[in-house]
Order: C-alpha cells, then sequence, then structure tokens
C-alpha cells in the first residue's frame, strides 16, 4: 500500500482538483474533474486505454506541484535546530505523532514512570526549562498536540505525564486520539507559520535528522495540518481524566 500525502488542492470549497505525493516514490498523483467531451478527447496524444484525462487550473500544479526533480533536504545542525526556539518571533507549533520515542526511554523518569513511581519533574532539564521561561516572558508561545492511541502505548503515557512539566514552563500541551482525525505521521516544528523543522527517525525511533521547510507551499500545508490537529484536540489535563475514567 502506497504512503500518500496531500499536498494541497485549488479548491477552498470541495477539496478538488488536489495534488498527493507518494512519500516513498515521489510520485505525483492529481485528481479532479475528467474531461468528457470526445472532440476534446480525440486532440490528446498518447491517451491509452485505461487512462483518465483530468482537468486542473495551472495554478494547483505551480502551487502545490514539485518544485525540483529531486528533492534534496536541507539538513540542520542539532546546534542550528536549537537555535530556532530562540530566534523566532512569535509562535513554536509542535505535532507529535510517534508511538514511542527512544530518548524517552533513556531516561532516569521514564524507568521510574514505567516502575509505577510518581515521576518529580522539579529539576529535570533545568536548562532547557530555563529557556522555556525566558521566551515566553517575552511574549512567544509554544504549543503542542500529541497523538494517542487506543490504547495509548507506554511511550505516549509517559508523555502525558510529562505534559505537567512542559506546561509549568509555559507551554500549553493539548491531546488527540489518532483514530478521531486522519494526521499524517510527522512529527514537525512550524515557527510563525514561516518555516517548519521536520523530525525524521529511523526505524528504532532514533531521531535521525531535523529537515528545514521553508517552501511556501509546504509550510502552508504544514500550517493547515496545525489547525486542523489544534481544532480537534482537547487540554492534556482533559484527555488524563478520560483516561483515567476508562
Amino acid at each position: 500500500m502506497r504512503r500518500i500525502r496531500f499536498n494541497g488542492t485549488g479548491s477552498g470549497v470541495n477539496g478538488c482538483p488536489a495534488v498527493h505525493e507518494d512519500i516513498d516514490s515521489r510520485e505525483i498523483i492529481v485528481h479532479g474533474p475528467p474531461l468528457t467531451d470526445p472532440d476534446d478527447i480525440a486532440q490528446l496524444a498518447h491517451l491509452s486505454d485505461g487512462e483518465t484525462a483530468i482537468i486542473v487550473p495551472r495554478e494547483l500544479l505551480v502551487d502545490w506541484g514539485p518544485k525540483e526533480a529531486d528533492h534534496v533536504p536541507d539538513i540542520l545542525s542539532l546546534d542550528e535546530f536549537d537555535r530556532l526556539f530562540t530566534t523566532f518571533k512569535h509562535t513554536a507549533w509542535r505535532l507529535e505523532t510517534r508511538r514511542r520515542y527512544a530518548s524517552d526511554e533513556a531516561t532516569d523518569t521514564y524507568a521510574q514512570f514505567v516502575r509505577g513511581e510518581p515521576v518529580s519533574w522539579d529539576g529535570v532539564d533545568a536548562q532547557w526549562c530555563a529557556e522555556r521561561r525566558e521566551q515566553v516572558a517575552l511574549g512567544k508561545t509554544f504549543k503542542r498536540v500529541r497523538i494517542i492511541d487506543t490504547p495509548p502505548t507506554p511511550g505516549q503515557l509517559y508523555l502525558l505525564d510529562n505534559a505537567r512539566r512542559n506546561s509549568a514552563v509555559g507551554e500549553v500541551i493539548r491531546v488527540i486520539r489518532r483514530s478521531e482525525l486522519t494526521l499524517p505521521e510527522e512529527d514537525f516544528w512550524i515557527f510563525d507559520s514561516r518555516l517548519v523543522a521536520l523530525l525524521n527517525f529511523d526505524a528504532s525511533d532514533q531521531l535521525l535528522n531535523v529537515e528545514l521547510i521553508t517552501e511556501p507551499a509546504q509550510v502552508v500545508r504544514y500550517a493547515q495540518i496545525r489547525d486542523a490537529a489544534w481544532h480537534h484536540a482537547v487540554p492534556y489535563e482533559t484527555a488524563a481524566q478520560l483516561l483515567a475514567a476508562e
């Protein structure tokens, strides 16, 4: 089965026509109204049996089609990635989609959590917490949506507990069940609705690299994902209460 990603649409009404992309093969899939007039179809060269001609506005391909034959990712160093959290102007927003993060499982707090011990987040990552507080004091906002499965994985439950620490330093955390909304399984930060830092992971759930995305059409696509996720998600406290009642 293909892994297909929605790139964008030229229609704000019904989503058609639209452009999708096969994440693995990089093939482009376009759908729209078919060309049906026999006289028009007769003018098409090399239209084979089983093929369908469709009509799309030129702007659709200009705005949402690929701009390069071979995608060359712009990979950030970890220092460059870290600087994004102090150089952005207004908003930093994160989507967390994975079922586990290997880096979490290497921490003492994770070991405490899986043993069933209460985790005290005081003093954990003190430098990170101080930096967050400093940026929030400047009027900047940090927000996250975390996806959880049914039932949640241990890693997702750990992050639900960890939300207490993030919230204490000024982040706003919401949670959404994976079954409630179809979202791409892409972890990313979006800064000032202007640039995206896409977090790529390997098969063992280790962070592989961070890709910088600044192409406007792609940034708009991630902003649409952000808006949909934020609209449907609930505060993490509400999610914790609902899980405790199940």
